[in-house]
């Protein structure tokens, strides 16, 4: 039980990510303080916290576009501990470096190993949403903090979809989307499936629709993140060659790197819909209570 105001925990965020930042602290009861960040012109970053800080603090960082957040990351938790912290939570709704699970090639770095242990020495627990494990079921197995919470997109998504199409066929683009899929179409009884897919580079991919009747369907395709739109575009252009009524994308993270949401858009897709783990036009739910919940848990 806290005492006082001052034993609060206090939620630390960039400006970049405000929005967000500020209505998980709001949902949670936290105080939410921005972190001042300046840069040298040789790239270099200056960041300032608060002069003292209460002995638990959530530190809000979403992991899109990673390289450099990584370092405030070191310097902020570093920083922390000597300010006064000797709790520190990371809330990162996006979790960059967990694709890359095995090494398939002599002397590749195997990236979630090294990233998830990086956290594990600076994080007291680690939140994140839709993170994509490969070969592993559990958070903890790629970041053996003491906390490693991962969330889920897809409910939320789940519900929206429910609310513009009630018979809607969900479809994952490749087979690992299939966990996205089946969650949202268990809460609301839709039919799914899941394409097959052969990548043979970051654009070069192959679908293969699966077995079931798309003709005069609404359907959406479901994942957990949309980067280059290469899968989404190619699985559109097939359902409406097969006679889908409609195709629609849900995904939990909007990267959308270059120009994907328009090479989406041109495949045929009508609505876009994400969370707002990244901020994006297509925004459509937001994550901020279901993060708030899993702080207080904490």
């Amino acid at each position: 039980m806290l005492n006082s105001e001052s034993e609060k925990p206090m939620l630390l965020y960039f400006d970049d990510e405000a929005e967000l930042a500020q209505r998980v602290a709001h949902a949670s009861g936290l105080s939410g303080v921005v972190i001042k960040k300046h840069r040298f012109p040789d790239g270099e970053l200056k960041l300032q916290l608060p002069e003292r800080l209460p002995e638990h603090i959530v530190l809000f960082r979403s992991l899109h576009q990673p390289n450099e957040k990584l370092v405030e990351l070191l310097l902020v938790a570093r920083t922390a501990t000597q300010l006064g912290a000797d709790r520190i939570t990371l809330v990162a709704p996006y979790l960059a470096y967990m694709r890359q699970d095995m090494a398939f090639s002599p002397g590749e770095v195997i990236s979630q190993q090294v990233i998830g242990g990086f956290l594990a020495s600076l994080f007291d627990a680690v939140i994140t949403v839709d993170p994509h494990l490969h070969r592993i079921s559990r958070l903890e197995e790629a970041i053996p903090t003491g906390r490693a919470i991962a969330l889920s997109g897809a409910p939320l998504l789940a519900d929206l979809v429910a609310r513009t199409h009630s018979d809607a066929l969900l479809l994952g683009p490749d087979e690992e989307s299939a966990q996205w899929v089946g969650s949202a179409a268990l809460a609301h009884g839709f039919e799914h499936g899941v394409c097959t897919k052969v990548r043979r580079g970051d654009r070069d991919v192959e679908i293969t629709l699966p077995d079931l009747a798309v003709r005069g369907r609404q359907v959406v395709l479901m994942d957990d993140v949309a980067s280059s739109g290469e899968t989404l575009a190619q699985a559109t252009r097939l359902l409406i060659k097969a006679g889908a009524a409609g195709v629609d994308v849900a995904v939990t993270h909007a990267l959308f790197a270059d120009d994907a949401l328009s090479r989406i858009r041109l495949a045929g897709v009508h609505h876009v819909w994400s969370t707002d783990c990244i901020a994006h036009p297509t925004n459509a739910v937001s994550i901020a209570n279901t993060l708030a919940k899993n702080i207080l848990s904490i």
